[in-house]
Parts: structure tokens; sequence; C-alpha cells
């Protein structure tokens, strides 16, 4: 006769499954206030906006959003979606890195101007991927970042007040 198995003897599959769908959750409501953030500015347009004001913006407007949703929502699997910026980064730099250089695209760049000059345009834009590295590269990797930092302040701001 099969014996049957007890409720409480879960094995943490359904633990996981719902770890697994509240971290991809989290980092699209991440990448989604970053993209309204983005949206905003393609909207106004403002003139001549730099690049780090929308890097610092980047982090911040997400933080916020971070914030807000884990005072709600407190998971803690919010505060880990850094990872998938991080990641983000990685692959994107491994595709610049193996990208051909030549005239208007990085000409005679080592591999670490390559990818400042990517990213953060400094000193000025590689021309690889038609100068939009910060924009594909840097700024939703940071919205990640921005985004776990807040919902860390916020889950552990909860229980240091319960505590």
């Amino acid at each position: 006769m099969p014996k049957l198995v007890a409720l409480d003897d879960d094995d943490g599959g359904e633990r996981l499954s719902r770890q697994a769908i509240s971290f991809f959750l989290h980092a699209v409501l991440a990448l989604g206030s970053w993209l309204g953030l983005m949206l905003v500015g393609y909207a106004i347009n403002p003139a001549s906006v730099s690049q780090t004001l929308i890097l610092l913006l980047s982090i911040l407007v997400p933080l916020s959003a971070g914030y807000i949703i884990a005072r709600f929502y407190p998971e803690e699997m919010a505060t880990h979606i850094w990872l998938v910026g991080l990641i983000w980064l990685l692959i994107l730099s491994l595709w610049i890195l193996d990208m051909p250089t030549g005239p208007n695209a990085c000409f005679e760049c080592g591999a670490t101007e390559k990818l400042t000059r990517t990213f953060f345009s400094l000193p000025r834009p590689s021309g690889l991927i038609d100068n939009n590295g910060p924009f594909f590269g840097t700024w939703p990797a940071a919205a990640l970042v921005g985004y776990a930092i807040g919902a860390r302040l916020s889950i552990h701001g909860r229980q240091r007040k319960a505590g």
C-alpha cells in the first residue's frame, strides 16, 4: 500500500516557486519604474541633461519605488534583484568586448577604455552600440541596484521598529 505524504512534509518546492515569482515580479517593477522615468524624460525632453543626473535619477526613482513597495509587501527577494543588474551588465560587457573596433567605433581601444566609453561615455562615447551603452547597460543595472537598496532600507527599517 502506498504511503500518503502528510501536508507538513513539504519539500520546499512551493516556497521556491513563490520566491522565483517574487524575484521576477520585483525585477519587473524595478525596470518598470525606470522605464517610467525614461518615458517622462523623453516626453518632457529637457535640453542638455547630463548623463550623471540621469544615472542618479535611475538609482533614486527605483530606490523610492522599492522602498514604497517593500513597505506594503515586505519580501526578502526584493533585496536580491541587484543580481539581475549585475548579470545583465556582465553579459553586455562580454558582448561589447567582443565587438570589433574601427574608425568611429572606439578605434584602438583597450578593454577598460571600451567599457568606460561605452557604459559611461567617458571621456567621450565609444561609438559602439550606437552610443546607447548607458541606456542599455548602465541605467537599467543602476535601477535594479537602487530598487534593491530601497527594499532593503524599508524591510530593515520595519524590523528595527518591530524589534
